[in-house]
């Protein structure tokens, strides 16, 4: 049984991804704003604010078999009326506090025979959207470190990154909250349809597993081919 920290693990992808491991592994998830009400099996839930200097990460175990991080925000604004806070909250949610959970992390990875690690993007780092200036900027970044990471701590630590298209989560509940919106935004993708959490978590359970042992410092776009087919 391999064991995995799910940062932001309440809701979404992180839950979808949370609930396939822990069918046949051991899940330490972590929330902030929002603990689940319920948990799968061979699971527990644990409190971390990722803006905090320090992270406490004391309740894992000695050896970490992956680590996936979940923590997302989607600010969608025209550019001219964005501030210099925008830009840099969104960033410290999404890559400094991916970067400090991987250095927190990174001693109990190496006690797995092989660790796997991976991020989240966005298609829009990809395809450009308008007012997606502030997510483009981070995950770009996540991006960029998803390949740094993967070259420096080969072939130790694989690292990985999936940039999806719109799925249907909490997160994105209001460029769904219609049967109209939702059609509109299906017709924009090639497969005419919008992606599910579970469709994007099989492929991070992909990139956990022996399945994926050959594949580190890729971005795996899980979009209904709107990044790459017209």
């Amino acid at each position: 049984m391999n064991q995995y920290l799910i940062v932001g693990h309440s809701s979404g992808i992180g839950q979808a991804i949370a609930q396939k491991l822990s069918a046949e592994h051991r899940v330490y998830g972590t929330h902030c704003k929002h603990q689940p009400q319920t948990l799968p099996q061979n699971t527990t839930t644990h409190f971390l604010d990722v803006l905090q200097p320090d992270p406490d990460l004391g309740f894992l175990p000695p050896a970490l078999d992956g680590l996936v991080y979940c923590p997302g925000a989607i600010l969608l604004r025209p550019f001219a009326r964005l501030s210099e806070a925008d830009f840099l909250n969104d960033y410290k949610l999404q890559v400094l506090g991916a970067i400090k959970v991987i250095q927190a992390c990174l001693p109990r990875l190496k006690n797995s025979p092989q660790p796997g690690i991976v991020l989240f993007s966005t298609v829009a780092v990809q395809t450009g959207f308008n007012f997606h200036s502030v997510v483009s900027a981070s995950k770009g970044a996540i991006e960029g470190l998803t390949r740094a990471l993967a070259a420096e701590l080969s072939p130790t630590i694989r690292v990985n990154c999936i940039a999806p298209s719109l799925t249907h989560t909490p997160m994105t509940q209001a460029l769904l909250s219609t049967p109209e919106k939702i059609e509109a935004q299906a017709q924009r993708h090639p497969l005419k349809k919008i992606g599910s959490p579970d469709q994007v978590a099989d492929a991070a359970v992909f990139l956990l597993q022996d399945s994926s042992a050959w594949v580190t410092g890729q971005i795996l776009r899980v979009d209904g081919g709107i990044s790459s087919i017209r």
